[in-house]
């Protein structure tokens, strides 16, 4: 049997609400938007290169976010020492290249499972709770600034992707 993303509905949060519940819900909307680009697609065509020459993919931009989840809620936010999700031989980029379609149901779990792992390592946080990296001190705020802003640039890429595999645009 072929596996298939998953249909999604879009989150969307409170229009009106504070900072904290405006800055949530805009994380949550574009986490359900990026979801949703994939949903209906088979790892085949998650996979699949139709930009030319960007190496870009849905798949790889879901393993990517995976990535970007851990990286900066967990690893970096809450000093959690994880080893790496992706072969660190292959390089920085290998949420973009080391791509499988028969590998795609997991790589879209991890980034369903990193997106609940990060909101319940912040849930009882302060968005004025810092951290240290590379010397430069960040808040929670920023972080969640840095992952909407992230998750838009890359929505951006996804909706060319899946025009570019079956037609369908919006959503």
């Amino acid at each position: 049997m072929t596996w298939t993303a998953p249909e999604v509905t879009r989150t969307s949060g409170s229009l009106v609400g504070n900072e904290r519940e405006t800055l949530e819900g805009f994380l949550a909307y574009y986490r359900s938007t990026l979801l949703g680009k994939c949903a209906g697609l088979t790892g085949q065509q998650l996979a699949e290169q139709t930009v030319r020459p960007s190496n870009l993919t849905l798949l790889g931009l879901v393993r990517h976010m995976a990535k970007v989840e851990r990286t900066w809620f967990r690893e970096r936010f809450a000093a959690l020492p994880l080893a790496p999700m992706y072969a660190p031989e292959l390089g920085k980029d290998a949420d973009f290249e080391d791509l499988a379609e028969e590998r795609a149901e997991e790589d879209y779990t991890r980034l369903v499972q990193e997106i609940r792992l990060a909101d319940e390592t912040v849930a009882d946080a302060s968005l004025d709770d810092t951290f240290t990296h590379n010397g430069t001190l960040y808040s929670l705020r920023l972080v969640h600034v840095h992952m909407i802003a992230e998750y838009a640039r890359h929505i951006g890429h996804a909706d060319l992707l899946r025009e570019s595999l079956d037609g369908a645009t919006g959503y």
